[in-house]
């Protein structure tokens, strides 16, 4: 029986909450559990409303790995997540302690759960393509990246330039298509729970819309100047983040706060379309529906069935 539980799916369908249910629930029953982050915009410092990041008291005591644990100018990256994410699944297995991955970072997710290695790095090609992104922007760069592999191109969002490069220089450095580095089908690293929660595309579109507009309804404007002078326009990750690009783009006067806002609306979901459309590959995931009013009750249920509690 799996020792680990991981609970994936697009933004915005509850995620956080189901973790937090299934960790409360372990422990309720005289286990042990911790959550470990799989959002690679929570592991950034600041970088709180636009992320929805759990406030320490709405993490309910349950204790939350790899949240804040990036400063705002540090490039995130899947490879270094695998390495960061892995010892402490072990650490906490050892000491008979649930680990509970959560969140929607496909390739993060990926990297932490499936049994694969990372295509070396070349820091020469990595500079010349970068320098490349400057000067012609992320479109041009996609486009690039669609004349070398047409999948890969599918699979990344436009605008997305450091995601754009790295999948440019695996096809320069391997020589194969970018989807050639994932396995055909994934083998899991070690046994697992992995639960899924989606729902009915109108309704998620419509959460995600009223949560862009609750973000700068909380502040999120106030939070990205608060980062300028902490380095979030030098940050190659960060400031890329939606949300936090479209605050910046309002800060500098490009666009309006309503236009923020709809392209912050409109650019989640369509990351969440590309969410769905990863994770629905994947087999080994026990699809939950977050409109279901009994989905709580039959996670919970599918977890005392399936996993056991360390020892």
């Amino acid at each position: 029986m799996p020792k680990l539980i991981a609970v994936v799916g697009p933004t915005g369908t509850g995620k956080s909450e189901l973790a937090l249910n299934i960790a409360q629930d372990i422990i309720e029953r005289g286990g042990a559990s911790e959550i470990i982050n799989c959002d690679s915009m929570q592991f950034y410092r600041g970088m709180d409303i636009g992320t929805a990041k759990l406030s320490e008291p709405e993490r309910r005591g349950i204790k939350h790995h790899l949240i804040d644990w990036l400063d705002i100018r540090d490039e995130s990256a899947a490879a270094e997540f695998q390495l960061a994410a892995r010892p402490v699944i072990i650490e906490l297995q050892a000491r008979g302690v649930t680990p509970i991955l959560v969140g929607g970072s496909m390739l993060y997710a990926a990297a932490v759960l499936n049994t694969f290695e990372f295509p070396a790095r070349d820091e020469a090609l990595r500079a010349e393509l970068e320098q490349q992104l400057i000067e012609l922007g992320p479109n041009q760069m996609h486009r690039i990246l669609q004349s070398l592999d047409a999948g890969a191109a599918e699979r990344i969002d436009p605008m997305n330039g450091r995601r754009i490069v790295r999948a440019i220089e695996i096809i320069k450095v391997t020589g194969q298509p970018f989807a050639a580095a994932l396995p055909e089908q994934p083998e899991s690293w070690q046994p697992m729970l992995e639960i899924g929660i989606t729902g009915f595309r109108a309704t998620l579109v419509e959460r995600l819309k009223l949560r862009a507009e609750r973000m700068w309804q909380q502040g999120l404007l106030a939070e990205v100047q608060g980062l300028i002078p902490a380095g979030i326009r030098e940050g190659k990750t960060s400031r890329q983040a939606i949300g936090y690009a479209q605050a910046l783009a309002q800060l500098d006067g490009e666009i309006s706060e309503a236009e923020a806002i709809e392209q912050t609306s409109l650019l989640t979901a369509r990351y969440a379309r590309r969410q769905m459309s990863w994770f629905r590959r994947d087999s080994r995931i026990n699809w939950f529906d977050f409109e279901d009013q009994g989905m709580q009750a039959s996670a919970l249920k599918l977890v005392r069935e399936q996993v056991e509690l360390g020892q």
